[in-house]
């Protein structure tokens, strides 16, 4: 059947877009902020329009996939139990609990770069870390980090160029490595470790076992989570602060202030670029019609830069409304994990900002971006002073 809509509008995939992806979402926003294109489907890019999307949970499914994501592609009811499941796992108490073992790894990474010019902080610090805390919090192997940054990268890469039958491939050989950990789990009987794993493996949904592919599915979505925002999230981090010397000087007086800095800092420029959902029925946006079945992606950079929201966006300022930041989504399917990003960029930062020198910029050595759906830094140089 012919569409006979409005041709499209922009174009996501475009040099122009790729190569500096925050001024065309600013672009966006201010000239057609809600846009269609053959990529992504509708893009929303205002803050009240992504709310609006995605707190309407009747209109806007998750399910956008064919493949069964857990909890993120599942709608009420079947996301409710799933939810219950996992928010536990992330409470203050398990925060606290885990918030040393988080020190000591932030400390190695910090004291190995400290006083060290030309570091390459995504490949020295923003994945190490990620990929350390990752298998610390739930209790794999140090033996998978290696095999997870490349199945990261691969996903990535997959993704970037639309290569399903890749991407087929690459979700397979990560369930893999789920299935081997649960095997060698069921065989150490007794001796099992207590961890998130092991205690995802025990728990049922309705008096039920959970099926093994929906522990995979949960696990997948966890690790392409934490890896891929934390190391975009610290990289973007020390960016800002490497430009912004008077503010890295503040920070180091006073560390009581990182989280709220993390948080404006990140608002500017995001890890995470957008989110999908499905439109079940009819709607209306900024006057663009929706039709049933239309993708529809919100864009979280975007609506964090709205001007109507956080007047001048680009200006990092105290005290803003961080109830109004996106950086974590919003409505039921708001990031369960954030209780644990929180603490990891914190207790990172800290131990950066106490170890290291000051850091500034490599001369002569400029940032390499990353692409969609990535966000962030390829590579990104600093120089340290000696502390």
């Amino acid at each position: 059947m012919t569409d006979h809509r409005p041709t499209y509008d922009w174009n996501p995939r475009s040099d122009t877009v790729l190569d500096n992806p925050v001024a065309s979402f600013d672009d966006m926003r201010q000239r057609c902020p809600v846009a269609r294109s053959k990529y992504m489907g509708w893009s929303v890019f205002r803050h009240e329009d992504v709310l609006a999307v995605v707190t309407d949970h009747e209109t806007f499914s998750n399910q956008v996939s064919k493949h069964r994501s857990v909890p993120n592609g599942m709608d009420q009811p079947e996301h409710t139990p799933y939810r219950t499941l996992i928010e536990p796992f992330f409470t203050d108490q398990r925060m606290a609990l885990f918030e040393p073992e988080c020190r000591d790894i932030a400390a190695e990474l910090a004291r190995a770069i400290a006083g060290r010019k030309q570091v390459d902080i995504v490949a020295e610090l923003a994945e190490p870390f990620a990929l350390q805390i990752q298998c610390a919090f739930l209790g794999w192997p140090d033996s998978l980090q290696e095999p997870l940054r490349e199945w990261a990268h691969e996903n990535h890469e997959a993704t970037l160029a639309g290569d399903r039958e890749a991407m087929a491939e690459i979700a397979q050989r990560f369930s893999r490595y789920i299935h081997e950990l649960l095997e060698t789990r069921r065989e150490q009987g007794n001796w099992v470790p207590e961890d998130p794993t092991t205690e995802i493996m025990r728990s049922t949904i309705d008096g039920q076992p959970i099926p093994e592919k929906d522990i995979v599915s949960i696990l997948r979505n966890w690790t392409v989570g934490e890896i891929g925002t934390i190391a975009a999230s610290v990289g973007l981090l020390l960016k800002f602060l490497a430009d912004h010397p008077s503010l890295q000087a503040t920070l180091r007086e006073d560390v009581d202030l990182i989280p709220e800095a993390v948080d404006e800092i990140l608002r500017i420029h995001g890890p995470l670029v957008t989110n999908r959902r499905k439109a079940t029925g009819p709607a209306t946006l900024q006057s663009r019609q929706i039709e049933t079945g239309d993708r529809v992606t919100v864009n979280w950079i975007s609506a964090n830069r709205d001007e109507g929201v956080f007047p001048q966006p680009d200006q990092f300022r105290w005290g803003r409304d961080q109830s109004q930041n996106l950086l974590y989504g919003a409505g039921l399917h708001v990031c369960p994990g954030a209780p644990l990003a929180r603490l990891e960029l914190r207790v990172l930062m800290e131990a950066l900002l106490q170890i290291s020198g000051a850091f500034a910029p490599t001369p002569d050595k400029a940032p390499v971006n990353a692409y969609y759906p990535a966000s962030g830094y390829q590579h990104l140089w600093l120089d340290f002073d000696e502390s």
